[in-house]
């Protein structure tokens, strides 16, 4: 995974840091840097390709769940205080979007459900890795924002055109043009955000919609999070027979006889990913 201090929680640093943990089928990648706000540093937007690769390469874990440490955030954007340093130069630019490009397209190219798990500040940079992410799961109270506008930045095309295909043009062009900030329930009404729930019951209801996904067949998980990767791509760009073959997994598998086994059973099935 590299980065200073590493051990087998995740990427550990002295004040920035993302940790890594499986609890009853998900992975958890905690964001954790208190004293900014969970901003992501260099190192934290590097850090996020081998921990999702890890998720996905273990048979135990059926989703991957990205939350900021904390209750007043999940990730307040990009760590601008690191902008002077790692981007002074056009090399240094270009190694800095490389890592946040790494790091989005890592989630949304995961070949099993992201989710994000939102509470608080949800802005710039941590935005676009929430909508890096299959589903958003939000507390009452949170906020979202895209405040490049007031900064001065330039924000990538590529960027702009994926959260354009996620939520379309004029919603988008509001977001970015006003810079303006977004409670839950709005950012719900704009499909910011798939499910809102009250500070009181967050927790439970989003524990709950975790284990109620963790329960179902990993490999129709996979196969539909394969599927959903192509649909968002450009129709030209599609690659269809990578979506056939992983539903051809799913018919040839022994999950899908237990499947059919515990429904006629009337059961709950007990799935193995094969």
């Amino acid at each position: 995974m590299g980065g200073r201090g590493c051990d087998e929680r995740g990427l550990r640093m002295s004040e920035a840091r993302v940790d890594y943990e499986v609890r009853d089928g998900v992975a958890r990648i905690t964001l954790s840097q208190p004293q900014k706000i969970n901003a992501m540093s260099f190192d934290m937007w590097s850090a996020l390709p081998a921990l999702v690769a890890r998720a996905v390469a273990d048979g135990s874990v059926r989703a991957i769940a990205v939350e900021g440490a904390g209750e007043k955030a999940f990730c307040s954007g990009a760590d601008i205080s690191q902008f002077g340093e790692k981007r002074s130069s056009e090399g240094a630019v270009a190694a800095y979007e490389e890592a946040v490009r790494g790091g989005l397209a890592a989630l949304s190219d995961a070949e099993k459900p992201t989710l994000a798990l939102i509470r608080g500040i949800c802005f710039g940079g941590g935005l676009a890795l929430a909508m890096s992410c299959d589903l958003r799961l939000v507390r009452e109270g949170a906020r979202f924002s895209i405040p490049a506008a007031k900064l001065g930045l330039g924000y990538a095309y590529n960027n702009l055109d994926f959260l354009v295909r996620r939520i379309g043009l004029g919603a988008a062009m509001d977001i970015f043009y006003s810079a303006r900030q977004l409670d839950a329930r709005e950012a719900q009404r704009l499909g910011l955000a798939q499910h809102v729930w009250s500070e009181e019951t967050f927790e439970n209801e989003a524990a709950a919609y975790l284990a109620r996904l963790a329960a179902n067949a990993p490999l129709t998980l996979r196969a539909l999070a394969v599927s959903f990767r192509e649909l968002a791509k450009p129709e030209a760009e599609r690659h269809r027979a990578l979506a056939d073959a992983a539903v051809a997994d799913c018919f040839a598998s022994e999950d899908y006889q237990e499947g059919r086994r515990a429904f006629q059973e009337k059961r709950a099935p007990n799935f193995k990913g094969r």
